[in-house]
């Protein structure tokens, strides 16, 4: 990779004489921003291009190149990557397009062209993409319009994007606002060097600070994966534009990266699984990309110190940040006690009101922030000053008493936000402070930088996944509820003492022998959801009762679903009260087997209140799991209800997700629902399971 992203020489292959065409501005951007290394232009019909000496074919340049770039038609492109593998070129990005991004003909020309490529040992970026840049090292192989006048400075911020038009787009939002880029790369059909090589290389390099995506689709889940948690072991935040949220989105994302856009919900937490801040807008990607880029440091805790010259603002940051579920709490009595005895009339709860009095004394802020941060216990905060940023002698006073807080507090992060001018702004920002003009931003920012510490913290956390043996191979074909729930207590998933009977008689027996109360059910591969056709009979205190519900459901079952293979009836045991869960697998196209988890039984699809997770995952992402839905605070005592057993459930998600990626793509569903989760301490049981093997052939 560094072959491509820090090469030693380049190649231009197909180098036009014009800088204005494709096959001249990577020449004209090499040589005019200064890379430090031969520039060696490739074209058969014209011994110089831009006053370099070019020459006919890369076997007859004078030096083989770490990288070529490939600015030529398709099929000519494959022949130019098979003559730079026999010449031992290491990498090269195809500007080309006519692969597999418009039919089966370019994505088999495609595979012959990676094909080529891996036996001659070669990366290669694209096809169909504008290339990529090193700002460090002037290395400008792109025809992007971008970096013609303009070039972004050096900095930490790299982007990864599988769209060419948005990265420039974004490497030019990123230059516009004042920072600086290390590493850009636009993956195009990413025939091999996919989005996911990218953001892992740029995880590794000590110069990136945050990696901003632009993402369409996933086409290697476990390679996302990887990437994305080797970001988070080395501390580099994620942001992510990832598009595809309607249905309209995703079909105008796959149809034109030629990727397969999984379902946005799995995405969303996907991203959360692994540490990405999925940004809702542009604005926001830059507001966290900047905060990520420039502050000293993350938000180590919850607790949010807001200092205000308007009342009312305080109260709009403090909304927003209950919203995005930052803490404001109420400062301690002896530091408000403190507060009032500089600032008799300010407001010393928090937000803190400082009041016009501060135009008058200035070191009040100072004196202010080190209450907040030495007495309040704050872990950061955020600075209003409507529009004293524009008085030139107050910023000064202002920049220097937040140095001085900051030398003092150098792990809690200060935002600063004020209508500045822009030599105002520029002063903030080159003493290292971030700069918001809208409080709303400034507060969600700050909440990113939470996010990412949350995120940080997790990277080392021991969250064995269960380890499963003896499992048993799913069947060839249905399996009714019985079979189901053999199968899912292999996996050391609790169910309910259960038995199959096949006339009412043969149940009324059983259940005789289990004890009453019992619950009676159809038992059929072919009707998964029983309750819909009668086909469930609950509390059941005698035997005469279980042969008039059984007889009653086998009736129903034949006259509702008369082409139905039914294997009998379910007699199992009335599992004891408890709280109704729903677990569930399902086959996502980008990331495989993915959990879901919410509350409601049959309620579940009306509420439309669940989580998902990437599986395997142990017990801890299962607790975050559980704290994302809507109806959590019902898993705790509440309203005279039982605190719930969150180990037992927990664990079953845990034990659910490995059994999931134990069978990969041999499944294709499954339903626990309801999964009873009684009072802590008392464990969680299935009282009902659906599996439905993937059909052969599918896998």
């Amino acid at each position: 990779m560094d072959a491509i992203f820090k090469p030693r020489s380049v190649a231009v292959i197909g180098a036009s004489s014009d800088p204005k065409r494709i096959g001249g501005r990577p020449v004209d951007f090499l040589k005019r921003h200064g890379f430090d290394g031969p520039i060696l232009p490739i074209n058969p019909k014209s011994p110089e291009v831009q006053g370099l000496t070019a020459y006919p074919s890369i076997s007859e340049a004078p030096t083989t190149p770490d990288l070529a770039v490939i600015a030529l038609p398709a099929p000519l492109a494959v022949q130019a990557v098979e003559q730079c593998a026999a010449q031992g070129v290491r990498g090269a990005v195809i500007f080309s397009s006519g692969f597999s991004e418009v039919d089966a003909d370019g994505a088999a020309l495609q595979a012959r062209m990676v094909d080529i490529a891996r036996e001659g040992g070669m990366r290669l970026v694209g096809p169909n993409c504008l290339g990529i840049a090193n700002v460090r090292h002037n290395l400008y192989a792109t025809f992007t319009p971008g970096v013609e006048k303009h070039l972004p400075k050096p900095g930490g911020v790299s982007i990864v994007s599988q769209s060419g038009a948005f990265g420039s787009y974004c490497m030019t939002l990123v230059r516009m606002r004042g920072l600086g880029v290390n590493t850009w790369a636009t993956t195009g059909n990413s025939c091999d060097v996919d989005f996911a090589d990218a953001v892992a290389y740029c995880a590794q390099d000590d110069d990136t600070r945050v990696i901003m995506g632009y993402l369409e689709g996933a086409t290697d889940r476990d390679r996302l994966v990887e990437a994305l948690e080797l970001a988070r072991a080395c501390e580099k935040p994620v942001v992510m534009m990832k598009v595809g949220r309607s249905a309209v989105g995703a079909e105008a994302a796959q149809s034109h990266t030629a990727s397969l856009a999984g379902a946005d919900s799995v995405y969303d937490a996907a991203f959360r699984q692994y540490g990405v801040y999925r940004a809702q807008s542009v604005d926001e990607m830059f507001d966290v990309t900047y905060a990520c880029a420039e502050s000293a440091a993350m938000m180590q805790g919850d607790r949010l110190g807001l200092v205000t010259v308007s009342g009312g603002v305080g109260v709009l940051m403090a909304d927003e940040a209950e919203k995005l579920k930052l803490d404001v709490p109420a400062l301690p009595d002896h530091a408000q006690k403190k507060l009032k005895e500089v600032l008799p009339f300010a407001g010393v709860r928090n937000p803190v009101d400082v009041t016009a009095q501060l135009v008058n004394q200035i070191d009040l802020l100072e004196t202010n922030m080190d209450v907040l941060f030495g007495d309040g216990d704050i872990h950061g905060a955020i600075i209003f000053m409507s529009t004293v940023g524009l008085v030139a002698d107050l910023n000064e006073a202002i920049r220097s008493g937040l140095e001085r807080i900051r030398a003092k507090y150098p792990g809690r992060p200060m935002l600063f936000c004020s209508l500045t001018e822009p030599e105002g702004r520029a002063a903030y920002e080159k003493s290292g402070f971030i700069v918001f003009e809208e409080p709303t931003r400034a507060v969600r920012a700050m909440a990113a930088l939470r996010y990412f510490a949350r995120s940080f913290a997790r990277a080392g956390e021991k969250d064995p996944i269960p380890e499963l043996s003896n499992l048993s191979p799913l069947p060839d074909g249905m399996v009714n509820e019985i079979e189901a729930k053999a199968l899912l207590a292999e996996a050391g998933i609790g169910i309910v003492r259960e038995t199959l009977a096949t006339t009412p008689e043969a149940a009324a027996q059983a259940a005789q022998e289990m004890g009453f109360p019992v619950v009676l059910k159809i038992a059929s591969p072919d009707i998964l959801h029983k309750s819909d056709i009668g086909g469930v009979a609950l509390d059941l205190h005698s035997a005469e009762d279980v042969r008039s519900a059984g007889a009653r459901i086998l009736d129903l079952a034949s006259e509702k679903m008369p082409g139905a293979r039914i294997d009998g009836l379910v007699v199992a045991e009335q599992a004891a009260p408890g709280l109704e869960a729903i677990l569930g697998v399902t086959q996502d196209p980008a990331f495989g087997p993915v959990v879901m988890f919410g509350l409601g039984g049959v309620f579940v699809e009306a509420l439309e209140d669940v989580s998902f997770r990437v599986a395997p995952f142990g017990p801890a992402e299962a607790r975050r799991m559980i704290d994302e839905i809507r109806s959590r605070k019902l898993l705790d005592a509440f309203r005279g209800a039982p605190e719930r057993d969150l180990d037992a459930l927990a664990n079953a998600l845990a034990r659910l997700s490995a059994f999931a990626a134990h069978h990969g793509a041999a499944l294709e569903t499954i339903d626990v629902n309801p999964l009873i989760v009684g009072a802590s301490g008392q464990g969680a049981v299935a009282a009902d399971g659906v599996i439905i093997p993937a059909m052969r052939g599918d896998h």
